[in-house]
């Protein structure tokens, strides 16, 4: 079962990334050491597998 959109947001927020707004349903992501991802899709809708590979990444590269 796919997570929510929600959950990746919260994933990003704790790893130290910051809502840098967004336009419609996209928000853009970016963390101190310069990494940005952008998220898109309402809160309660289902993520995509390559949004949940690329915060999974994100994520990471931002604890090395």
């Amino acid at each position: 079962m796919p997570r929510k959109i929600r959950d990746l947001i919260f994933d990003l927020e704790q790893a130290g990334f910051c809502n840098r707004s967004g336009k419609g349903s996209h928000r853009n992501y970016q963390h101190d050491k310069g990494m940005r991802v952008t998220i898109s899709g309402q809160l309660g809708d289902d993520s995509k597998p390559y949004q949940e590979r690329e915060v999974k990444k994100k994520v990471q590269e931002s604890k090395e």
